[in-house]
């Protein structure tokens, strides 16, 4: 076991585990924060995505030792009250059905919103091509996404 203090959601946190723990046991197990799930283990379905300095990550594959000084948002952390653009979109369009893959949906169209405020369809999807909803929600995401861009730019 180590001593990792981490920057999580702008507090510092220190936790004491093994250096290979992924970053998402981390948050759900030891920080209480579990919005952030797990899907499939292997960083392919999107579930687990966070941000890393503002870029989005799978934490499911991501050691905690590899994490230093970084700073880790989750969907806990994207906004105090709930009301980021992308979150306030999702609302509009009806987004989740399941709702499961929902936060790691809106973290990496959060991280792309952040890198390029004003993407084509296809940098949508090229963006969300890794997040995988059982639901089949990809439509209303993707008119989602079109919004909180409209949003963040008015």
């Amino acid at each position: 076991m180590a001593t990792f203090n981490l920057n999580v959601n702008g507090k510092k946190q220190a936790v004491d585990v093994d250096p290979e723990t992924p970053v998402l046991w981390v948050l759900r197990d030891h920080l209480d924060l579990v919005g952030t799930k797990f899907g499939c283990g292997m960083a392919q379905c999107g579930a687990c995505t966070i941000h890393i300095d503002g870029t989005a990550t799978r934490s499911c594959i991501l050691p905690v030792s590899s994490v230093g000084d970084q700073k880790i948002t989750t969907i806990e952390g994207l906004s105090e009250k709930g009301d980021h653009p992308v979150q306030k979109a999702w609302l509009e369009h009806d987004v989740p059905q399941c709702g499961y893959c929902q936060a790691g949906q809106i973290m990496s169209a959060a991280a792309l919103l952040k890198e390029n405020p004003t993407p084509t369809d296809e940098q949508i999807e090229t963006a969300m091509n890794g997040n995988i909803c059982r639901c089949g929600t990809y439509v209303r995401i993707k008119a989602a996404v079109k919004t909180a861009s409209k949003n963040l730019n008015a």
